[in-house]
């Protein structure tokens, strides 16, 4: 369903452990906006809810609502040093369409809802 690069899973409990609180975990989503229709969401949560799926990813728990499953088969998140830093990476194969920033897509069959020029 997802695939978390070794990379991106150190970064992300690297994180969890600085935030401390050893009920958080890793909840992905998608969300109707940015410029393409669909904007991307990742943060740590503590509570689920009815109809979240659960994955265990080699130690990491990951949560995903259920509205958003669909559009995150198959998703692959890398992180990626640079020498402006660093950054997670995403890469959907579900998308046909992305912005340039990256954050936000559509899907062949679902664009979402775009939000108003301007803002990605």
């Amino acid at each position: 369903m997802i695939t978390i690069s070794d990379t991106a899973s150190d970064k992300i409990k690297e994180m969890l452990a600085e935030e401390g609180g050893p009920e958080l975990f890793l909840r992905i989503g998608v969300k109707e906006g940015g410029c393409s229709g669909f904007s991307y969401g990742m943060g740590f949560d503590d509570e689920q809810q009815a109809g979240d799926k659960a994955l265990d990813m080699e130690g990491l728990k990951v949560v995903v609502d259920e509205d958003s499953i669909k559009y995150l088969n198959g998703l692959v998140i890398d992180f990626k040093e640079s020498a402006m830093g660093g950054g997670f990476t995403i890469e959907n194969p579900n998308a046909s369409a992305t912005c340039g920033c990256g954050s936000s897509f559509r899907t062949a069959s679902d664009a979402g809802k775009p939000a108003a020029a301007g803002e990605c």
